[in-house]
Parts: structure tokens; C-alpha cells; sequence
């Protein structure tokens, strides 16, 4: 009977999720109708018909993602409610529509509605009487999970089909692919309170490894670009990561959720058209995130700001009848500096303050030598073949230079007579830390210096120039003004009317709000998400901040796991300076991705870190104990290539990962004939990887090989932080393969 109607319930799932894919069939033929229609209109036409074609394409293909993103796992749960309602819970909303058939609401797993799903407990079931969890591959249900909290609402033959292996179990126990899966299916209560948190302030998660940090940070985002989509939809928002690696790891998350309009940037690549990977030694990261740095920076942006000692001599029209040479005393400068100061703009902008001073004086001395009786437009005439003039423009330029950053900051960092002038507060062993060989690749250290220069220097843009985009743009007054109009009628937010008048004038396509944002060093977003946020140095969070003025954040990590000589080590340390008393802690306190017995060595390594760490309580037992081999050191690398070749048969097509102390890694991928790790997006794709404590940030793997783990403890000065991170990579099976003693940290590892 139990079996029978176990099957009965099996078939009418299959038919209710047979019909919401055919609904969502129907929507995209109807989309992709539409949007070819948009395509075929063609034409330049009016500004009007362009921006109703273009909002239209936008629409259309941003749906058409969408539903291409529900293709999978479309429907995973329902609901059973007291008063008798059926919700089937999913990646999308799809309303009943069909009068012949009863109705089948498909509602959006971040809906109000769907919160159930994820809260209701046996102690507080918030109306819920039946959970019922669906899993699919591709198009057909596999399986039903139910857990009932109201049972006397369930028949006796209903009670007896209540499943013990969930869901959760399951995906727990799934093979790893190399990209990370969404949890839409099974977010548990506590990371739902945090997903579904509100949209203001900071909101910091302190969460042990395992816990779903990051996964619960994505699914965030997808939830408040959902609930405030309006709010969110100007401004966008930012996913910041610790290395390209980790997110190519995480990139495939959001648009299996619907959501592709976001940002996702390592620190970097935070700084627009730089991919920053250089290495960097210890020292010049601990002293580049250090905040000292803002007054090195300043100092040296205002030493660039000259007064000359002595009169200048300045050659006007040159080698022409009229060229007579003009005396420039220091005092001249010296006001225009001042003045230059008071307007308290950045140095490219005040730059132009000082030379329109000294210009001025110059003109009236040209006049006045040529015995012009000189008003104010002959001034401005004077003043204008001054500017021209390539003599006065050399003098000026050495004075007060325009300046880029990268150039400048280049500049400053391969000389030592600079950086002496600048950092009088570091000490000569400090400042010598911060020079680079002008061939070095920019470090991700180097990107919050850069930006910090940026602010500190403002758009490099000659007087001329701005007129001439005034006047440019007083011609197009008319025309802007329409395209504004037009904008607003339509309810378009994300589209700028310079922008799409360019576009109208055929100079460039409109680009989408994620795409201007990343182009933009200045943008502010409407939220910023930071993962494995305990690595950033006080400089990222000063650049962070500055694109996150309204303070709208979501920052996860783990203070236990940071492994940055420049990291965090307290969370009031970092956010207190910015938002005293207006930012909150969470916590999560369950580990879903390692298993208890390699949880408990890991318990060890954090007690070693700090004993009054507790480590986040594992939700599985696991079926392998971790386990030790001792080898003599010729024999490191025959051993090696055994176990690997062993523990891919244990995995089968899962992943394993071989973790080692950076100095160790070239000889590893040479035994086993793997390539080092690269930022490649397929890198992650293969069986085998081969990588350092670092790269494996945020990663995890069905099986992890530890090779020589005293190495790792010794590596730097947070040495047991990275060994803690490093054990806790695995999902399943965890090994250690040394040639010296074995920490002692370790010892609950089983020897074989």
C-alpha cells in the first residue's frame, strides 16, 4: 500500500511539473517571438522609437536569461499550508493560467510567500503543515522528501512515507564539478535569516568554514535584486572575491538564479582596466594596506606641487618678431598655490586654479610690456595664446604637472629620493620596503594605492578641452533635454541620455548598468558584498567604502582563517572607524561541507590558533577517517603519484586537490604532470588540481591530499591559520602525505 502510494504521489509531481515546464515552454517561444520582432524593426528612426526599441531588447532578453535559468531544477518544493493552500516553491514565479485544469502557482523562492520553505521548524512551523522537497534531473522527479509539522492533517498511509534522506544530504554528498551549485533547494534556517536580511547597513557574517558563507552571500544578492529591484536596479551591486580563481569558481551561481546584471570583481581587478596579480613579498603587503599609506600618498601628490626658488624667466613667442622674455618672481606662485589649496580640489583640478592665476599675471605683464592697455576680455585673448605657448606650457608643467596614477604611483615606487621626501612617519627600512623594479607587474596590493592616488588626483582634463565639451554640449541641449524627457516617460532608470544620444549618433551601443560600473572608477553602488573579507587590508576597506557611500554592505568570513599578513583580525577593528553602532554581526554555527571526522582534526588546528575559537558543528558523520603516510624523501614523489592515482579512483568524478606550501608547488605539478593553477575559468574543470592554501580560498573538493603539512605551519607567520583552511577543503576525504615528523596538531589523523 506505502509503496503504491509513494508511486501515486511520485506521478502526480512528475504531471505538476510537467505542466509548469510546458508553461515555461510557452513563455519562451512568446519571449523570443518578441524579441525577434524588436530585432526586425530596424532603422535608425526617431530618438523616441530608439529608446522604446532598445528598453524593449533589454526587457525581452533579460526574461529570455531568466527562463533559461529556471530550466533547471525549475520547480524543487512545495508547501502544504493549514488552510488547505498547495505552493509549489521554485526559480521563478508562474501563475495558474489554465481554467481547466486546477490552479498550479509556481512562486518564486524569494518571495514572501516562499519563506516557509526555508523557516518552518517542528517548534514554530509558521502555518506550514508539509515540506515537501523535489528533486529532478533535468525534466523528471527523481524523488520526494517530506517532513511533516502538522501530522494529524496526514493520513496513516502518508505518515508512513515520511523519508529520512533529504535533500540536503543528498547535495551534501554529490560530487564536486568545480563550480560551485546554488542552494536554492536547501537553504537551511539560519543561512535563510541572513539571505533574507534587510538591505541597510553592514551586515558582517562570522561563519567557520563549511558553514556556506559564500554560497549564502549569492543567494543574497539574488534575493535583493529581487526585493529591491527597483531600488538596486540605478546603482547595482558589487561581489567582491579574494582572487580571479575563486570567481570563476562562484560565477556560474547567480545566473543559475536568474540574476546576471551584478559585478564580480577580486580586489584585483577593482580598479578599471587592470587585472592585478603580480607578487608582492610579506613586508611591502603588511606596509601597502597599512593606512599610513594615505599620508604617504598625499605628501607625495603635494611635492609634485613646485615653487620655483628664484625668478623664472619665462621665453613668450618664441623664435617669431614678437618674442620678449617675462619675469615670473616666486611670490607669483606662491599665491597662485595658495589659492590653488583654499579651493581644496584634487590636484589635477587645482592645478588648473593655480596656472588660470599665473596666467593672468602673466598676461598683464605681456601687456603691460607692450604697452596694451589690457581690460578683462583682452586678458582672456592674452591669456588664451599663453596657454598655447609652448615655453609657458613646459614652465607650468614643471611646476605643477598634470598627473596620471599609474604613471605617477610607477613613479614614486621606483624612487627612493621620493618616497624618502614622503614617507618622513616610515622609517628608511619601511620606505625601502615599498620600491618595486619598474618591470613589475602590479600587485593586488597596489590596486587600493592606485585608487587612492586617483581620488587624490582627480581626471587629468586641460580648461580647453572642458570648454570645447561645453560648447559641444550646449549645441545638443535640445537634444538631450528630449532624450532625458523621453527616459523618464518610459520609466527607464538605467540609461543615461548623453550615453544614448551617442548611441543615437552611432558612437556606441548602450551598455548595461554592470558593465558602466565596472568601466567606472568613481561609480558608487547600491550594495557591495565582500567574501573572505578577514583577508582585506584597512586600505581595500578605505577604497570599499568609497564605493559603497550609503554603507549598504554584506561582508562574510572568518576571522580564524586569515591568512594575509595585512588581513582582519577583529571586525569592530574595521568597521567601527566607518560606521559606529550602525553595523550588526551574524553568525553561522553549522558546517555542511566537511564531515565530523575530518572536523575534529580541524578543531585541533584552531585550538592551536586560538583555544577559545569553537569550530562550527558538523551535520554528517562521513565514511573516511583522515589518514597519515610517513615516506622516506626519495620516496616523496613514487608515493605521490600512487596516492593521487588512488584517491581518483576513490572519488570517480569528483575532485581532488593537492595542497602544499607555495615554495613546494612547481615540483608537485612536475611529479604529477598538471599545470599550475591559473586564473583560466576552466582551470577548476580538471580532475587533479595542484595549489597553494591561498588559491584554495573558498574552494572545495571531494578528496584533499596534504603534502609535507609542517611545510604549510611554517610558511609564514599565520602558518596554523592556513593549515586550518587547508584541512577543511574536503568534503569527503582528507590525507596527509609527509616525509618529516607530522605536527602534532594533526595527530588524530589515522596513520596507515
Amino acid at each position: 500500500m506505502g509503496d503504491d502510494h509513494r508511486q501515486s504521489e511520485l506521478s502526480a509531481e512528475q504531471q505538476n511539473v510537467s505542466r509548469l515546464y510546458e508553461r515555461l515552454d510557452g513563455l519562451r517561444v512568446e519571449t523570443d517571438e518578441q524579441l525577434r520582432e524588436v530585432h526586425g524593426r530596424g532603422g535608425r528612426g526617431t530618438l523616441q522609437s530608439l529608446v522604446e526599441r532598445d528598453a524593449a531588447e533589454r526587457l525581452r532578453s533579460r526574461r529570455l536569461s531568466q527562463l533559461a535559468a529556471a530550466e533547471y531544477g525549475l520547480c524543487f518544493g512545495r508547501l502544504d499550508l493549514e488552510s488547505g493552500e498547495r505552493l509549489h516553491i521554485g526559480r521563478m514565479s508562474l501563475l495558474g493560467d489554465d481554467a481547466s485544469q486546477p490552479s498550479l502557482d509556481l512562486v518564486d523562492w524569494r518571495a514572501p510567500a516562499a519563506e516557509g520553505f526555508y523557516r518552518a521548524t517542528p517548534v514554530a512551523p509558521g502555518g506550514v503543515v508539509r515540506r515537501r522537497q523535489i528533486r529532478t534531473r533535468n525534466r523528471t522527479v527523481t524523488a520526494i522528501d517530506d517532513e511533516v509539522f502538522g501530522a494529524s492533517a496526514l493520513t496513516d498511509v502518508e505518515r508512513g512515507l515520511l523519508d529520512e534522506e533529504s535533500a540536503l544530504f543528498a547535495s551534501l554528498n554529490a560530487e564536486r564539478t568545480g563550480r560551485m551549485r546554488d542552494i536554492v533547494a536547501t537553504i537551511q534556517v539560519e543561512q535563510d535569516r541572513i539571505v533574507r536580511a534587510d538591505l541597510r547597513g553592514i551586515l558582517v557574517v562570522q561563519g567557520g568554514p563549511g558553514t556556506g558563507k559564500t554560497v549564502v552571500a549569492l543567494h543574497r544578492a539574488a534575493y535583493l535584486l529581487y526585493t529591491y529591484r527597483e531600488r538596486l536596479a540605478k546603482r547595482g551591486v558589487l561581489i567582491v572575491g579574494p582572487n580571479p580563481t575563486f570567481m570563476h569558481y562562484v560565477d556560474e551561481v547567480l545566473p543559475a538564479l536568474g540574476e546576471n546584471d551584478v559585478v564580480l570583481s577580486s580586489v584585483g581587478q577593482l580598479y578599471p582596466g587592470l587585472d592585478a596579480q603580480g607578487p608582492q613579498t610579506p613586508e611591502a603587503t603588511l606596509l601597502k594596506g597599512d593606512l599610513r599609506m594615505t599620508d604617504v600618498l598625499a605628501r607625495a601628490v603635494r611635492n609634485r606641487q613646485q615653487i620655483p626658488g628664484d625668478t623664472l624667466r619665462i621665453t613668450v613667442n618664441r623664435g617669431t618678431m614678437r618674442e620678449e622674455v617675462v619675469r615670473m618672481e616666486p611670490a607669483v606662485f606662491e599665491q597662485a598655490r595658495e589659492l590653488a589649496w583654499q579651493a581644496h580640489e584634487p590636484h589635477n583640478q587645482a592645478r588648473e586654479i593655480f596656472i588660470e592665476q599665473v596666467i593672468d599675471v602673466m598676461s598683464r605683464r605681456v601687456g603691460k610690456m607692450n604697452g596694451w592697455r589690457v581690460g578683462k576680455a583682452g586678458t582672456m585673448d592674452v591669456g588664451s595664446q599663453l596657454r598655447s605657448d609652448a615655453d609657458v606650457a613646459a614652465a607650468l608643467d614643471g611646476l605643477w604637472p598634470g598627473l596620471l596614477p599609474r604613471p605617477f604611483l610607477a613613479d614614486l615606487l621606483t624612487s627612493p629620493q621620493a618616497l624618502a621626501a614622503a614617507a618622513p612617519e616610515l622609517s628608511e627600512a619601511e620606505w625601502k620596503t615599498l620600491l618595486r623594479d619598474p618591470v613589475q607587474d602590479w600587485s593586488p596590493a597596489d590596486v587600493p594605492l592606485l585608487d587612492e592616488v586617483a581620488e587624490l588626483l582627480g581626471p587629468l582634463q586641460s580648461v580647453q578641452r572642458i570648454l570645447g565639451e561645453q560648447a559641444a554640449l550646449e549645441d545638443l541641449d535640445d537634444e538631450l533635454a528630449y532624450a532625458e524627457e523621453t527616459l523618464a516617460e518610459l520609466g527607464i532608470e538605467t540609461v543615461n541620455a548623453a550615453q544614448l544620444l551617442r548611441q543615437h549618433e552611432g558612437d556606441a551601443l548602450l551598455e548595461s548598468v554592470a558593465e558602466r560600473a565596472r568601466a567606472d572608477r568613481t561609480w558608487t553602488y547600491g550594495h557591495v558584498i565582500v567574501d573572505e573579507a578577514q583577508e582585506l587590508s584597512p586600505m581595500v576597506w578605505r577604497m570599499l567604502m568609497r564605493r559603497c557611500p550609503g554603507q549598504s554592505m554584506t561582508v562574510v568570513g572568518d576571522i580564524a582563517q586569515t591568512g594575509s599578513v595585512a588581513g582582519t583580525r577583529s571586525w569592530s577593528e574595521v568597521f567601527d572607524p566607518y560606521a559606529k553602532g550602525r553595523w550588526r554581526l551574524e553568525h553561522l554555527s553549522l558546517n555542511y561541507r566537511t564531515p565530523a571526522q575530518i572536523m575534529a582534526v580541524a578543531a585541533d588546528v584552531l585550538a592551536r590558533i586560538d583555544d577559545s575559537l569553537i569550530a562550527p558543528a558538523a551535520v554528517r558523520e562521513g565514511a573516511h577517517p583522515p589518514w597519515s603516510r610517513r615516506v622516506e624523501p626519495g620516496e616523496l614523489a613514487d608515493e605521490l603519484g600512487r596516492v593521487v592515482d588512488r584517491e581518483r579512483s576513490a572519488t570517480g568524478e569528483g575532485r581532488l586537490a593537492v595542497i602544499a606550501a607555495s615554495a613546494r608547488l612547481a615540483e608537485l605539478c612536475a611529479v604529477l604532470q598538471v599545470p599550475a593553477l591559473t586564473d583560466d575559468r576552466d582551470a577548476l574543470d580538471t580532475p587533479v588540481l595542484v595549489l597553494t592554501v591561498e588559491q584554495s580560498k573558498g574552494l572545495e573538493f571531494d578528496s584533499v591530499l596534504l603534502v609535507e603539512p609542517q611545510e604549510i605551519l611554517d610558511e609564514s607567520g599565520n602558518g596554523a591559520r592556513d593549515l586550518y583552511v587547508a584541512v577543511t577543503r574536503a568534503t569527503q576525504r582528507l590525507g596527509l602525505l609527509h616525509t618529516g615528523r607530522l605536527p602534532a596538531v594533526l595527530s588524530r589523523a589515522v596513520p596507515v
